[in-house]
């Protein structure tokens, strides 16, 4: 199928999109929704970033920014979707009941296919599965106890997803941080043709809870 994929540079939309382009569909098309503030059915922090990493991957890029509230977020999806050549999008949501009825609602207006390959899978079968497809993500968001001002700016590698269960054992986090605990940003991919190199970020660390804000990046 010819197919367009919901990206936001997190680690979930990469590996979906790479799945997708493993079951031998095209996806010539990012679509990547920018909310001005809060979401709750779209990835926030380093949407700057997309520009790049679509280049990376030689996609073209359809954006739109939303004011983040429930309507105006599904009016956008909506915008993205009703003038593409498509025959559905991929998405990454693994869990989050809100996300996939509201992806799907468009989607059933629009007469488009979902695939969400990563849908209700295992979190330590998916967190290894991503780590071993060769996705290189880095933590740019800490929201969730266990998980400290250190952990900004950290690779999500085998040390660092045992690290995250050893922090579930103690506080019940999402290993993939499928309750919010914490955001990714893709440097690297199998898709990509060159990898996102950070020049400069600003950490923000407030009431047990920060955000690294990328301030500068190339491609290598």
């Amino acid at each position: 199928m010819r197919l367009a994929a919901l990206y936001s540079g997190g680690k979930d939309s990469a590996f979906a999109l790479y799945l997708a382009e493993q079951m031998g569909h095209e996806v010539p098309y990012l679509l990547n929704v920018r909310p001005k503030d809060g979401s709750w059915l779209f990835h926030v922090p380093n949407q700057n970033m997309v520009d790049l990493l679509a280049e990376s991957m030689g996609k073209e890029l359809k954006t739109v920014t939303t004011e983040g509230s429930e309507g105006d977020d599904m009016e956008s999806l909506h915008q993205l979707l009703q003038n593409l050549d498509v025959n559905g999008i991929v998405t990454g949501a693994v869990w989050s009941d809100y996300q996939w009825e509201r992806i799907n609602a468009v989607c059933g207006d629009l007469g488009l296919i979902v695939l969400s390959p990563l849908w209700r899978k295992d979190q330590d079968m998916l967190l290894d599965e991503l780590i071993d497809s060769g996705i290189s993500a880095m933590i740019i968001g800490t929201y969730a106890d266990g998980l400290s001002e250190k952990w900004l700016g950290r690779m999500l590698d085998r040390e660092t997803a045992e690290e995250l269960r050893k922090i579930r054992e103690k506080h019940g986090i999402s290993v993939i941080g499928e309750g919010g605990e914490y955001e990714s940003l893709t440097v690297n991919s199998p898709l990509q043709r060159s990898s996102l190199i950070i020049d400069s970020s600003d950490k923000e660390w407030k009431n047990m809870a920060g955000t690294m804000t990328i301030t500068g990046a190339h491609l290598d």
